[in-house]
């Protein structure tokens, strides 16, 4: 995987994708959807053995770069061959979609290098998906299970789906507490597309760490974006100054989270406690420590 730069981009992908195909993964830091797909792609690199070349622009710093690409959404992806685009897509696509998209063009693996074929892990987010939709096609009623889809297309960056599927979830808010961090979720992807950049949120607090809007609209960023850790560090700092700031609103998101990184118990284990997880325990005493202090 290679970064691309005004300055290496004729080298790097024009060049190169005379020789092999180049998948240009165009993204931004603050993008949770390019979190999501970044990864797939870095393991597909790697699973293709050479077959295709992956080049990853960062759309912040290369701003030029994105333009000469079109850029009006993210994650984008483009495959060139010959120096020219021939295919992409927009958006944080299922690994299985991505397999496909690149045989259409990466050449086919010599018969010695093939791995033997693995059958699917039902982990695999396509395919949990698919098996969560039919759950629902027969029990529309099951809120574990709907939560559960959510869930996932909240992961892969699929928001509008989400928030369809997630309709019949918002008269019971109060109730289900899974339910009720997916709100907060969609809450927060749905306030940073109003919102000022990372940058400025950081440089508002840098003038003034007493500016909780500023620190709240960068932990809902940090959330919206998944990552969590980074989100709960904002809120601490919130609550360690102002426990009830704007009606316990940082509590509330700090719990939220807490949730959403808590996996649901099995059924077949209802009634007991999910297992420990440090990071989970760890802030959970941290949350404890400043609301009790």
């Amino acid at each position: 995987m290679i970064d691309a730069t005004l300055t290496n981009f004729e080298t790097e992908v024009v060049d190169a994708s005379h020789t092999l195909p180049v998948v240009v993964d165009l993204w931004a830091p603050w993008c949770g959807p390019c979190r999501v797909l970044g990864p797939v792609l870095e393991k597909l690199e790697t699973a293709y053995a050479g077959r295709f070349k992956l080049v990853k622009i960062n759309t912040e710093d290369e701003q030029d770069l994105a333009a000469a690409f079109g850029v009006r959404s993210i994650p984008m992806v483009v495959l060139m061959k010959n120096g020219q685009p021939v295919d992409g897509f927009v958006g944080a696509l299922p690994e299985g979609q991505i397999r496909q998209f690149l045989d259409k063009h990466v050449p086919e693996a010599a018969p010695e290098e093939e791995a033997p074929v693995e059958e699917a892990a039902p982990a695999d987010a396509a395919s949990r998906l698919e098996q969560l939709q039919q759950q629902l096609a027969t029990d529309p009623a099951d809120d574990a299970t709907r939560n559960a889809y959510v869930e996932l297309l909240l992961q892969g960056g699929r928001e509008d789906d989400a928030r369809r599927a997630f309709e019949p979830m918002l008269g019971k808010l109060a109730i289900d507490r899974r339910a009720s961090a997916l709100q907060a979720w969609l809450d927060a992807l749905a306030a940073t597309r109003d919102a000022p950049d990372e940058a400025a949120l950081r440089a508002a607090i840098g003038a003034n760490k007493r500016d909780f809007a500023a620190r709240f609209a960068l932990a809902q960023r940090l959330l919206a974006a998944q990552q969590w850790t980074a989100a709960m560090d904002e809120l601490l700092e919130i609550l360690m100054r102002d426990k009830s700031w704007n009606d316990g609103a940082a509590r509330l998101a700090y719990v939220a989270i807490l949730e959403l990184l808590t996996p649901p118990a099995p059924k077949a284990a209802e009634g007991q406690p999910p297992a420990a997880d440090p990071t989970v325990d760890s802030y959970r005493r941290r949350l404890s420590m400043v609301v009790l202090s």
